[in-house]
This record gives C-alpha cells, structure tokens and sequence, in this order.
C-alpha cells in the first residue's frame, strides 16, 4: 500500500497542472480534435490522398462547367456585369509574368481596359483536369481566344493553359465563383 502511494506522490510532482502544462493540453485538444471530428463526419475519405469527396459529384461538375461556360459567353458578348458575378471578392489573377490583379475590382478594371479595345471570344476551352476537394476545384484548361481589334484591324490568337480555382460561393449564380486564376501562355 505503502509503495502505490509513493507512485502516486511521484505523479503529482511530475505532472503540476500550472499554466504550461494546462496550455499544452489545451493546445492538443485544439488542434488535435478538429481532424478526428472531421474524419468522423466525412466517412468516405481516402486517407491516402486526402481528398473530401464532393457531395454530389455530377451536380458539382455541371455546375463548373456552367460557370465557366458563363464566363465565357460574358466575354463574347462583352458583358462585364456576367462575367464579375462569377468571381469571388478576393479574386486573384495573374494573367502573365507581369500582369497581377488582386480584388475583384482590380480585375474589373482590367477586363473593362482590354473590352473597351477588343471583342474576344474563345474559340477552344479543353478541360485537361478538374479536381473537386470539399468547396474547392481545381480546373486545368487549355484556350484559345480570338481578339478583334473594335477599331479595325488585323485580329489575334491567343493560346494558352489556365489553372483556375473555385470556390463554393453563394453569391455566385451556379454557386462556384473564380478565387485563382494563373495563366500559361503557349510557347511555340
């Protein structure tokens, strides 16, 4: 008997609830819990890869699609109003190595100078990838835009590879609006 309760003395002096000690517990419990709640909640995860599956996948990929569909018809029809409804307020884009626009009016801004000299439509949008994790996607697309001077002129091809993310965003018509948008122009 005699022994345990020096065990047990022992294990006071060893562990002092002061403030490190409750601080290190409570910081455990902090970063600890969230991942073994959301582990529970979604079931289905494969822990290999980490991905969240989307809820409803199908639903999710029509409504990129349309997103970017959307996006699109905005260009050719020069309409900045649908074209902005489907970017997120911290919208940013890099559209080449010295072109970078971050908020969504900086982008408005931008688009209003190159529709303001040119009419553009895209000719080509192949989606190489999408990858949908939880309320983010991931496009890969290769485009190719066609720029018409409005003050006459020769037109323009532009090529090029866009990686562009999505948010999950209410304000946006389909629900996904652009958070990211790096550009790769083609190199020949």
């Amino acid at each position: 008997m005699r022994h345990h309760l020096k065990s047990a003395y022992k294990m006071k002096k060893i562990i002092k609830p002061n403030f490190e000690f409750i601080f290190s517990v409570a910081l455990i419990a902090i970063l600890g819990l969230p991942p073994l709640v959301m582990a529970k909640a979604y079931k289905n995860i494969d822990s290999r890869s980490a991905i969240i599956p989307p809820v409803d996948l199908k639903k999710d990929q029509d409504m990129l699609k349309q997103t970017s569909e959307a996006i699109r018809a905005g260009f050719a029809h020069g309409d900045i109003t649908a074209i902005m409804s489907y970017h997120h307020p911290d919208v940013v884009k890099a559209l080449n190595y010295t072109s970078y626009s971050s908020g969504r009016e900086a982008v408005k801004a931008d688009l209003l100078k190159t529709l303001n000299i040119y009419n553009l439509e895209f000719s080509k949008n192949k989606v190489e990838s999408l990858l949908i994790n939880g309320d983010t996607a991931i496009e890969q697309t290769l485009f190719t835009i066609k720029g018409t001077p409005k003050s006459g002129g020769e037109p323009f091809v532009f090529e090029g590879r866009a990686m562009i993310i999505y948010i999950r965003y209410k304000e946006s018509p389909t629900g996904w609006a652009t958070i990211r948008e790096i550009i790769q122009p083609a190199t020949k």
